[in-house]
């Protein structure tokens, strides 16, 4: 009678592993699928912004207009791409739609546009 209690055991504990490996993976799958969500939910914004007063740090004047409308410093870190300095004053930053309307309230915000690319194509017959 032993010998098919083993077998017996040994299914069982099959299933459950088979079970709870599912579960793992399904659950993978979902944290991978709101990632995905959030990731693609954000684009890439260039955001035109009143030029700073003469002598004040022009990086430290943008990340503070971008923490205040993503709420903290190490979100606008996350989010700040490129600062442009020379012929305009501005940033180019991941951000989702909400925040960039939270941006566009700022006073010192001017504009704030999604991204353009443009690619050079080559119509010669060869």
């Amino acid at each position: 009678m032993t010998t098919t209690t083993r077998p017996c055991a040994a299914v069982t504990a099959f299933l459950l592993l088979l079970l709870l490996s599912s579960a793992a993976v399904s659950l993978a799958a979902k944290t991978a699928g709101k990632e995905s969500k959030q990731a693609a939910a954000t684009s890439v914004y260039v955001v035109m912004v009143k030029a700073p007063a003469q002598g004040v740090n022009y990086k430290a004047y943008q990340m503070r207009i971008l923490a205040t409308a993503l709420g903290s410093e190490e979100k606008a870190k996350q989010a700040l791409i490129y600062s442009y300095k020379a012929v305009a004053s501005g940033f180019a930053a991941k951000l989702t739609p909400e925040q960039v309307a939270a941006l566009k309230k700022h006073p010192a915000v001017l504009q704030a546009l999604p991204e353009v690319k443009y690619s050079l194509q080559d119509n010669r017959l060869t």
